[in-house]
């Protein structure tokens, strides 16, 4: 069983390059110091999700998500216990779901877009990480993920969720909190000199 892990939040806008930054990060360290806890796995079933004023399903903003069970579980993880949890399918909700099975480590990484905003959360972490990116990258990253990952081929659409959504909670739910960050990393070319830094200080908590 794991005493102390040590816990680390990173957060930032849709789009910004959590993901790609966390597979170097997690690669230069490996798999069996490290976990990863994405709050994508905690949205709220599709028929839950909150509308805007047009009907669209609003998936980015707090209320759209599970927030208690993601404590909940976060606790647990830090107990040093594993447990299983669905994958969610964003835009392939009639295709089988994937069990994932998530493990205590002696480093667990919280991802997800309200990591800092949640209190339950956010009180959790001992290092806070924001990744900021000029909007535009964000959203052609935005663009070019909605297509291959969650099944979003209408350009028009993903503008429009963009525009109404991403950009309205980005600016009052993530942003603001930005202050709140130990470190914050630039994503305009690539992670390579962050990665190497907190690499190095994260191997010397182990």
């Amino acid at each position: 069983m794991i005493s102390v892990p040590y816990t680390i939040g990173i957060t930032g806008g849709s789009g910004s390059g959590k993901t790609h930054f966390l597979k170097q990060l997690m690669a230069s360290i490996g798999p069996d110091y490290i976990t990863l806890f994405s709050q994508d796995n905690y949205y709220l079933p599709y028929n839950l999700q909150p509308q805007d004023e047009k009907g669209f399903r609003n998936f980015d903003t707090p209320h759209s998500l599970d927030q208690e069970k993601f404590v909940r579980d976060l606790k647990r993880l830090k107990a040093g216990e594993s447990f299983e949890l669905e994958e969610y399918n964003f835009n392939f909700r009639d295709e089988p779901k994937k069990i994932i099975e998530v493990k205590p480590a002696p480093i667990i990484i919280v991802e997800g877009l309200f990591t800092f905003y949640f209190p339950g959360i956010s009180g959790e972490l001992d290092l806070k990480i924001f990744i900021e990116t000029p909007d535009y990258l964000m959203l052609t990253r935005r663009i070019i993920r909605d297509a291959k990952e969650r099944g979003y081929n209408d350009l028009e659409d993903t503008l429009y969720r963009y525009q109404h959504h991403v950009m309205p909670a980005f600016d009052r739910y993530i942003k603001p909190l930005k202050v709140e960050a130990d470190f914050i990393i630039p994503n305009h070319d690539n992670f390579d000199n962050a990665v190497k830094v907190l690499s190095y200080f994260m191997k010397s908590r182990l």
